[in-house]
């Protein structure tokens, strides 16, 4: 056995971390989502568009970037090329020269146009409303895939991102390790009534309350059935 120096400090005991709280029961989670639909029914996304076209080249471009700055950028983008065959024309410096205030914007400039061809050669210019088709387009993944068919289509979708992600285990709705393992449990939990909109009920709430770093417990609609801790006062 290993001897301990003399006078040698002993091991501070290792903390246990805290265990995560259990999600909020049932009648809970219907509360909440029954406030957030009081407060706004009809919730909208904030990346400008017109058509299911122009939003999936939104969601594309919004991937670690922005919603103001990709409106920005793509108001002279749409004005210029709304069309898949449009853009196709405008071509891929064309595209660069309007998105090039994006982060990544020579990766997405690539994708959009790729993604634009193959949806006149394979879909008619279209897009289609398939998670499953849209996840095979370039620059496509699950979260812009849902986000697309949600709001394009209104077909019943969470699309998790780290404000949904952030939101869902601190309340907690559930609990989960990542983004991506979250979308399956939360569409399985939110009451039907509740799922069309639930996506953007919780990107607003942890977009302007539940922020990452302060969140603003103060104004809270739903602190009395929020288990996170420890909740954030009031601005002196």
């Amino acid at each position: 056995m290993p001897i301990r120096k003399q006078g040698a400090p002993k091991a501070a005991p290792r903390q246990k971390a805290a265990p995560a709280p259990k999600p909020v029961d049932a009648a809970t989670l219907r509360e909440i989502f029954t406030r957030f639909r009081e407060i706004e029914p009809e919730p909208k996304g904030e990346l400008e568009h017109s058509d299911p076209y122009t939003l999936l080249v939104a969601v594309v471009l919004s991937a670690q970037a922005t919603d103001k700055g990709v409106n920005k950028a793509t108001r002279g983008l749409f004005a210029a090329a709304s069309t898949p065959h449009a853009m196709l024309e405008l071509g891929l410096e064309g595209v660069r020269e309007h998105v090039k205030t994006i982060n990544f914007f020579n990766t997405k400039a690539r994708n959009v146009i790729a993604l634009s061809e193959i949806l006149i050669t394979e879909h008619g210019g279209a897009v289609p409303p398939s998670v499953e088709i849209l996840e095979g387009l370039p620059g496509v993944g699950r979260k812009t895939a849902s986000v697309v068919v949600n709001m394009a289509f209104r077909i019943p979708r969470i699309a998790v991102d780290t404000h949904i992600f952030r939101v869902a285990n601190r309340i907690p709705l559930v609990v989960t390790k990542t983004p991506l393992d979250t979308q399956a449990p939360l569409e399985a939990i939110v009451p039907e009534e509740f799922l069309l909109h639930a996506h953007h009920w919780l990107i607003l709430h942890g977009r302007y309350i539940c922020k990452a770093r302060l969140p603003e417990c103060w104004r809270c609609p739903i602190r009395d059935l929020c288990r996170y801790e420890p909740k954030t006062p009031g601005p002196a």
